[in-house]
């Protein structure tokens, strides 16, 4: 009776917040602020197709997107706050404009973002040049994404706190789902 006891009060501890805090690594903090600078420039990608000439259909999934990355930057806001680590400095850079990224001086390309030679020639391209470049676009950059949460699970210890494995595993359920769907709407194109 003793050893279920404990074991029902250890499994207690281990969800309570205070464990939840001390679970986090250094790894996941750097992941959360990587994330945020990647999800910002898929954000800025999506913006501008229906500036673009978009087709309906991508400029649909540009909306999805833009939503659903927008969310999730304020999710990993909160989650740094709720860690007391910094969320990346946000400012204005010349070759996204209209839209604020972390200082590139302070967080390198992460796996799959666009270089700004890429982001330039998307930007220059419209209607159906437009889509064939933004998804192949996209997908690099979702698969980044991917490659991402993999290198945080290759980290001792990391990605383990629920709250980052659960944003992770959402991370490559959406971004899994969503390559699969451009890959498709790219072949028919």
């Amino acid at each position: 009776m003793r050893t279920i006891v404990i074991a029902a009060l250890a499994a207690v501890c281990a969800t309570s917040p205070a464990a939840a805090q001390a679970a986090y690594t250094p790894a996941d903090v750097k992941f959360m602020q990587g994330m945020i600078h990647h999800h910002a420039q898929a954000v800025t990608m999506a913006q501008w197709a229906p500036t673009h000439g978009a087709s309906a259909s991508i400029r649909a999934l540009a909306e999805r997107i833009d939503v659903g990355q927008r969310d999730e930057i304020a999710t990993m806001e909160r989650w740094l706050a709720d860690h007391h680590a910094a969320a990346p400095e946000m400012h204005a850079m010349d070759e996204m404009p209209g839209m604020k990224m972390p200082k590139t001086s302070e967080m390198p390309l992460m796996p799959g973002m666009l270089t700004p030679a890429q982001m330039k020639q998307l930007d220059a391209a419209h209607g159906a040049e437009f889509d064939r470049l933004f998804l192949t676009f996209m997908i690099q950059h979702h698969q980044g994404a991917l490659q991402m949460v993999k290198e945080l699970y290759a980290s001792p210890g990391a990605g383990q706190e629920s709250q980052i494995f659960r944003f992770a595993s959402d991370v490559v359920a959406d971004q899994t789902a969503e390559i699969e769907r451009m890959q498709r709407m790219l072949a028919a194109k």
